[in-house]
């Protein structure tokens, strides 16, 4: 009678033996694709955060080489904002992209790079890097 119960038991002990080792393998998968599809994502936000922060800190070095030409080219209300521009620029933590701050310092420096122009009256604004479907628009 043991060996009769012995091949069921093995039977029944079959299928969940299959189900673990499906479960286990399709994790380890799982896994190993989610790591990679959170790197790919990683470096294309850091990279759209890089060029927007360059983005600003190219109009700040424009704007701060314009006031060395000519000191009176803005008020000093523009002046202290592009200033503060500046200080959000040199603060935001770029080797440290988890830190709770970076959507702060962020928006804090759109809200100026907007009040900044709206004060000169200029109409700039950064839209990011063209797209392989905007490639049309583009003239030179």
């Amino acid at each position: 009678m043991d060996s009769i119960e012995d091949i069921f038991e093995s039977s029944l002990k079959l299928e969940e033996t299959h189900f673990k080792e499906g479960y286990d393998e399709g994790y380890a998968d799982g896994l190993a694709s989610g790591k990679e599809e959170g790197h790919q994502v990683g470096l294309k936000t850091g990279f759209e955060v890089g060029e927007e922060l360059g983005f600003y800190r190219g109009c700040v070095d424009v704007w701060n080489s314009a006031f060395r030409v000519d000191p009176n080219f803005a008020s000093a209300r523009i002046q202290k904002a592009i200033k503060q521009m500046e200080d959000l620029l040199q603060k935001y933590p770029i080797s440290e992209p988890e830190n709770e701050s970076v959507t702060d310092i962020m928006d804090s420096l759109r809200l100026k790079f907007r009040a900044v122009c709206a004060s000169m009256n200029v109409k700039m604004e950064y839209n990011g890097y063209p797209k392989a479907s905007d490639s049309g628009n583009i003239s030179f």
